[in-house]
């Protein structure tokens, strides 16, 4: 089972990131409120980028890594192809 690490942003605009390994389920579950707290209070939300990761372990510590960036720093992680290089 494959993962991925996802950004969205939301109507604040704030930034959300998190793991799945089904991106589409993910974002229509937070679209209704029921993914996670920080984005139950903050509708509508909508998929900045995702990146396949490969197992639950290393996604987990990949978005904790980009949870720790800056604002500005996840601003241009969005832009970047490669997550890994981004983050190294």
């Amino acid at each position: 089972m494959a993962w991925s690490l996802y950004v969205l942003r939301c109507s604040d605009d704030s930034l959300y990131t998190g793991v799945t390994t089904d991106v589409a389920r993910r974002l229509f579950r937070h679209a209704k409120g029921k993914a996670a707290k920080y984005t139950r209070s903050r509708l509508p939300v909508r998929l900045e980028r995702s990146w396949p990761v490969g197992s639950r372990s290393e996604a987990l510590k990949l978005e904790h890594r980009v949870k720790k960036l800056s604002r500005q720093r996840k601003e241009r992680l969005l832009l970047c192809d490669d997550l890994r290089a981004f983050l190294s």
